[in-house]
Parts: C-alpha cells; structure tokens; sequence
C-alpha cells in the first residue's frame, strides 16, 4: 500500500492486523523505517533519554519535539506520523494542550500522543474538538515516574488492574483513536484490548493487544542499557564501533583516503 496511513486506517486495523509503531527521531531513520513498511511512526519524548542523553523524559521542552516531530514529517512518510505532548505541555490548562497540541501537527504529525488516563478526559476531548487526533498512553507514564515511584511494572495489584482498565474506558469516551499500555501485566493488557472498541498498541505488556512499539535504538542494538522488554533485531552497536575503528586505523596508517576519494588541480 502506497497511499498514507491514516488515523482511520489504524482503527480499522484492530482485530483484523497487528499495528508495528517505531520510535523515531529523525529524518535518516524515519526514511529507513518507513521503506521497511512500518504503520505508525512515534516520535517520542524518549528522545531526550535516547538522543539527548537525559536522565528522564521531564526536561524535553516543546521546541526540541517541534524539531523532532519535522525532521520525521519531512520525509514524507507513508506512515501515520505521531508527536508526543511533552511535559508540562497539556496539564496545566486546556488552552495550553490545544495550543501546543497545534503546534505539533503544524510541524508535521498527523496525531499527538499525551500521557494519563481518567484525569485527561477533558483535555482529550478539547483536542478531538479541535480536529486533533489523539493517541492515549496509560500503565506505566514515564512522565509521571517521580510520582508513581520510578520506572516500576504496572497492573501488578487489583487496584492498579481497575485504574488502567477505568482510564481505557475513559480516554476511549473522551475520543481517542488508539492507546499505548506500557510496562503492564499482560493479562491486564488483555482485559484492556478487548474491553475497549480502540487499537491499544503494547511496549513490555505483552503479546495481547493489537499492536507493538518499541524504540528504534533497542530494535537496533544501539542501546548501551536496553529496558527489559526490548528486543534487538540487530547489533548496530557493534557494528558502528568497529567500522570506526577501520576508519580510523586507515587514517593513522594513511590508507586512507585512496586515489579514487580525491582529484587534483588541472595544474598537476
């Protein structure tokens, strides 16, 4: 298929074909995963921790995703482009989400993806009011980590199991088109997926729902310290390092560059 993806079109995916979302931050690789047929591609708030080399995802400010979220946008994908809302950016006030929510698809998302359950109800509905498509994201928050006790598995305890299925019901009435369950217990995660009429989209919370995203730099070997639930599909860490290593042992023994990487002066 050739034709963009769009939010319609992840929808309709749910029960009938499992959704592969990526995490990606940047022109070159949106470019590459895109080729390789990827349904939705995330540009995450995880860039501050992946590329920028944060401790957590609470520094990212709205100009560095505004930056992330174009150099994805243009490459022209054939993927569903989603802009994470980072922190800060949707709680403190309705008008502060809609504006900042319109700046994302200004810069090229076709969606917005915010962090939260029951609480956002409002605030997701303002957005869909707006003409903005939003993507929920519920189990584990990063952005709520110093609140919740660090990066800890979710759905463990019955009231826990409650809260995550109360705010899947909850972001669904409020209008989102599919939602993220993060770091949950996976037979909660199942609850979820068939209890709600939207995709969920799983990261550490099993094989249940109806579709899967994990970080580029995981699915690549790129992470020093990957997250438990990470698969690495190659290993790109190695790889870089020793064609480094090449390049630089050519240039040290003057390998490098050859006749065919340089040209001379018609004075010669």
């Amino acid at each position: 298929m050739n034709t963009r993806v769009t939010v319609r079109d992840i929808v309709k995916m749910k029960g009938k074909e499992k959704i592969a979302m990526v995490t990606a931050y940047d022109y070159t690789t949106a470019k590459l995963v895109d080729q390789a047929g990827i349904d939705i591609i995330l540009v995450g708030d995880s860039v501050g921790m992946v590329v920028h080399g944060l401790d957590t995802t609470i520094p990212v400010t709205m100009d560095m995703m505004l930056l992330h979220v174009s150099s994805v946008a243009r490459t022209r994908p054939r993927a569903l482009v989603v802009g994470d809302m980072p922190f800060l950016s949707y709680e403190t006030s309705i008008e502060d989400a809609v504006r900042h929510a319109g700046l994302l698809m200004k810069a090229g998302a076709d969606a917005v993806k915010l962090e939260g359950g029951s609480e956002l109800s409002d605030v997701v509905k303002a957005l869909v009011r707006a003409g903005i498509p939003v993507m929920g994201h519920i189990g584990l928050t990063p952005q709520r980590s110093f609140l919740i006790g660090g990066y800890r598995k979710r759905g463990v305890s019955e009231r826990e199991r409650e809260k995550i299925l109360e705010d899947a019901r909850e972001l669904e009435r409020a209008g989102v088109f599919s939602m993220v369950i993060e770091y949950t217990a996976a037979d909660v995660a199942d609850e979820v997926t068939r209890e709600v009429g939207v995709p969920t989209i799983c990261i550490g919370s099993g094989p249940f729902c109806d579709g899967q995203v994990l970080v580029i730099h995981d699915l690549l070997g790129l992470t020093e310290n990957p997250p438990p639930f990470a698969k690495a599909y190659a290993d790109l860490r190695s790889i870089i390092v020793n064609a480094v290593k090449e390049y630089v042992r050519e240039v040290k023994n003057g390998v490098f560059p050859e006749e065919k990487h340089y040209f001379y002066s018609k004075k010669q």
